[in-house]
């Protein structure tokens, strides 16, 4: 009698982990209306040159003073990854930037007026039987709901973003606390759903550039032979 629930919670965290977080349909239409996008979704895909596969994700969201949405990646410690590319748009609240790395954790986090909800979740590669297509792995480091944070970070107390986050509770009132090495990133990650008209980058880093060494991706226009 008591196999069939777990299983079912089973499944609904596996989804959870994948997926990322499942959203009322009154909420999606807000951020529909909103214009906040927000897409948290994990590719698996091939690099034929470097003969490897990979993940790729990207960096997205926004907010309204209302609301706000944010999806975005650090490595499995914790720290800023840097980006394949910036992606600029004459809109707000949409894609900034795009990551791939072979393990992604991605932090997703949700705002509803001082109401926040918060999902990391760790991303791999597992190579499964004959298959040369690897198989994607996910699983749930730490989900918080309906946290609270009672300030205005859109608006009064902006000089805080950055250095605060919400406190998540149990069901018993026991304070939850995200894993350490997480702590920073979901800062940051809060200091993005109270970004009225998001421009920017919050997580993702510039790649680095290394004097002497070309940048293999940048397209180089050559001069015709005798046109210098």
């Amino acid at each position: 009698m008591t196999s069939q629930p777990t299983h079912h919670n089973s499944d609904r965290r596996e989804i959870l982990a994948r997926q990322g977080l499942r959203l009322p349909a009154a909420t999606l239409k807000q951020l529909r209306d909103a214009g906040i996008y927000c897409q948290p979704s994990v590719s698996i895909e091939h690099q034929y040159l470097a003969k490897r596969y990979v993940l790729r994700g990207m960096e997205c969201g926004g907010a309204i003073p209302q609301l706000g949405a944010y999806s975005s990646f650090v490595d499995e410690h914790g720290n800023a990854l840097s980006w394949l590319q910036r992606v600029d748009s004459i809109g707000f609240n949409g894609v900034h930037a795009v990551a791939v790395a072979p393990v992604l954790v991605r932090l997703e986090m949700v705002r509803i007026n001082r109401t926040y909800d918060l999902l990391i979740t760790r991303h791999f590669l597992e190579t499964s039987g004959k298959s040369q297509r690897p198989k994607l792995e996910s699983s749930i480091l730490f989900y918080g709901r309906r946290g609270n944070l009672e300030m205005e970070l859109w608006g009064t107390d902006a000089a805080f973003c950055g250095g605060v986050r919400p406190v998540f509770y149990t069901r018993s009132g026991e304070p939850i606390r995200v894993p350490s090495e997480f702590e920073e990133a979901a800062a940051k990650m809060t200091e993005a759903v109270c970004c009225v008209g998001c421009r920017h980058s919050h997580l993702l880093t510039p790649r680095p550039i290394v004097r002497g060494i070309p940048d293999t991706d940048a397209a180089v226009v050559g001069v015709a032979p005798g046109t210098a």
